[in-house]
């Protein structure tokens, strides 16, 4: 038996530490608020994010980080991707011992541009980390939780302890895949949230299937675009964390992405929408980043620059679909047309 630590009792850390516990592993889940650990230990259910979930017995939740990791072999971080950096340093304050770090958040960081795994290997020091590893695909955690069969891929850069956390996860409900581009993974996962923003707003406006279809395909060629130029391998993005997460994230109700872009495309207002939701919209804060960093690459992302503008210029969704729509004529493969000197 193996003690895991899951920071982040939200709705993905509880389907999480459900799937660890299944397979008989010590786990031991943070959260912050009180009443919420308090009946996850009680009650067996986490009534705020997973109401209706029966958790196992063997699951423990605690408000004192400092419990949940002591004696830790592996951390798995589910949080925000906005709060990934302070979760970091309070660790690195913590642990004793090297430890094998998963995160299963999806984001990057506005202004520095890094990846999430790039946070955490800023703030913890290199003595007490034995590897990072990413863990992410098409997976809602309300499927995952009733033990749904879910598939994702764990990427790392040490494939030798990317496998041992494959073996703790892997069930008859839930199948990991190894991968070795991190760089892919973690972006394929941030920049997907975007796109389902999008692809929400075009079900908001009522375009129907045909636009939502060239939304998501022309999304992947924007994700691939910036992936590669960020150092990522193409062939990545059509795997679970690029395809995978992608059309899932786009077509079902279960993403609050989508939800969130579908309010838009109904006529709320951001603020609005963010303060109904209860829950973080990562793509709001992705779409920021990638904003920025396509400006810094001098990368084409039409996509991502409209959606941008809807939510942070306030123009409205009908105007940058014209604009969309009214681009220059284009090969549609344009890699192919491209020769070079």
């Amino acid at each position: 038996m193996t003690k895991i630590a899951v920071i982040g009792a939200g709705s993905w850390g509880t389907a999480l530490s459900l799937v660890l516990a299944d397979n008989d592993q010590e786990v031991i889940l943070y959260g912050r608020e009180q009443m919420n650990v308090d009946r996850i230990n009680e009650h067996h259910e986490n009534t705020q994010f997973l109401p209706g979930v029966a958790l196992p017995k063997a699951l423990k939740a605690t408000t004192d980080l400092k419990e949940a990791v002591e004696g830790a072999t592996h951390i798995l971080i589910v949080t925000p991707s906005s709060a990934i950096r302070a979760v970091s340093r309070q660790l690195n304050e913590l642990l004793t011992e090297p430890v094998v770090l998963i995160h299963a958040s999806k984001g990057i960081e506005p202004k520095t541009h890094l990846r999430l795994s790039e946070l955490i290997e800023a703030e913890v020091d290199p003595a007490k980390r034995k590897a990072i590893c990413v863990l992410t695909g098409p997976s809602h955690a309300e499927e995952v939780a009733l033990r749904k069969p879910t598939t994702v891929t764990i990427a790392s850069e040490d494939l030798e302890e990317a496998g041992r956390v494959q073996e703790l996860f892997t069930n008859e409900n839930f199948r990991v895949y190894l991968n070795a581009d991190i760089i892919g993974a973690e972006l394929g996962g941030a920049l997907k949230n975007i796109i389902a923003l999008a692809a929400g707003m075009t079900d908001g406006l009522g375009y129907g299937d045909n636009a939502k279809a060239a939304l998501i395909t022309r999304g992947m060629v924007e994700m691939a675009r910036l992936g590669t130029m960020l150092g990522a391998k193409p062939m990545t993005f059509t795997g679970l964390t690029g395809m995978g997460d992608l059309i899932v994230t786009c077509t079902s109700v279960h993403s609050r992405n989508w939800r969130a872009g579908n309010a838009i495309g109904r006529g709320e207002k951001l603020e609005t929408v963010l303060e109904n939701m209860g829950m973080v919209v990562e793509g709001v804060r992705a779409t920021q980043a990638a904003y920025d960093l396509a400006e810094t690459k001098q990368c084409e992302l039409p996509i991502t620059s409209a959606l941008y503008h809807v939510l942070f210029d306030g123009h409205t969704p009908e105007e940058e679909v014209k604009k969309l729509m009214q681009r220059p004529q284009k090969n549609e493969i344009e890699h192919l047309f491209t020769t070079k000197d």
